[in-house]
């Protein structure tokens, strides 16, 4: 009887993981499409964007800032000691200043809104899908879109740059302490080092990479909510895939706009 309920069990579809690759392609990019047509209709949902700017901006900060912080403090604890050991102490400061700029605190903070917020807006929209809210919106004639999906892209876009230039400052104060309290590096060379090698490009270069990583939060988090069913069993399973999805997409993403902003 085993073998024959084995046998009489349908085939899994041979392309299953490309169609639901593509077909998340393609509800992304018509939310995308959706959220700038309705980007300066009205109503505007205010209150709703300066909300979702606190949770995803001053929520995060200390979290944000903590993560670089340690990440700018390992650097240097790394890298001061190897510079002064071969006569380069001169360009400690340019090591950790570059690497935070261009790379640690634009990817710290995208992974850390993923993991704050992403999850947090795909439960929130989730539970909405899973009990017909969002249903009830489009009952009461207000567009989902105009009501969910803007103010958190609108959000995300707004404060990742802000979170970064504070994972930016978080960092570099990290890594100063420990190259000149720990490695011996003077303060001023330190400093000079920073001034002489760091560029506003190099600044400039990290803050593109946020608004394009919390375009691809806000995004992801919002289509896997509003996709969710089989009720709480599903809203978790949207708020895994949310924060899997995000990070894998912040990575490589991250390659593609380093080679294309500083190679």
């Amino acid at each position: 009887m085993a073998v024959a309920a084995q046998q009489t069990k349908p085939a899994s579809p041979p392309f299953k993981l490309a169609y639901e690759a593509l077909t998340f392609v393609g509800e992304v990019t018509l939310l995308l499409i959706d959220f700038f047509r309705r980007l300066f209709r009205r109503p505007f949902e205010f209150h709703e964007t300066i909300g979702q700017m606190a949770f995803i901006g001053a929520a995060s900060v200390p979290i944000v800032a903590l993560t670089t912080f340690s990440s700018g403090a390992v650097l240097s604890l790394y890298s001061a000691d190897l510079l002064v050991k071969y006569g380069a102490s001169s360009l400690a400061g340019a090591t950790v200043g570059l690497a935070l700029c261009r790379e640690i605190a634009p990817v710290l903070a995208g992974i850390m809104v993923a993991a704050r917020c992403g999850s947090a807006m795909a439960a929130q929209i989730g539970s909405m899908a899973v009990t017909e809210q969002i249903d009830a919106l489009r009952a009461l004639n207000v567009n989902p879109t105009s009501y969910l999906v803007v103010p958190r892209v609108i959000a995300a876009l707004t404060m990742l740059p802000v979170l970064c230039m504070v994972g930016i400052f978080s960092g570099v104060f990290g890594g100063y302490l420990v190259s000149v309290k720990v490695s011996g590096v003077a303060s001023g060379t330190f400093m000079t080092s920073i001034r002489q090698w760091v560029e506003p490009g190099d600044l400039n270069g990290g803050m593109v990479k946020t608004i394009v990583f919390g375009l691809i939060v806000a995004l992801v988090a919002c289509q896997q909510g509003m996709r969710t069913t089989k009720g709480a069993v599903g809203v978790g399973e949207a708020t895994t895939r949310t924060v899997v999805i995000t990070m894998v997409l912040i990575y490589v993403t991250n390659y593609f706009m380093t080679s294309w902003l500083f190679a």
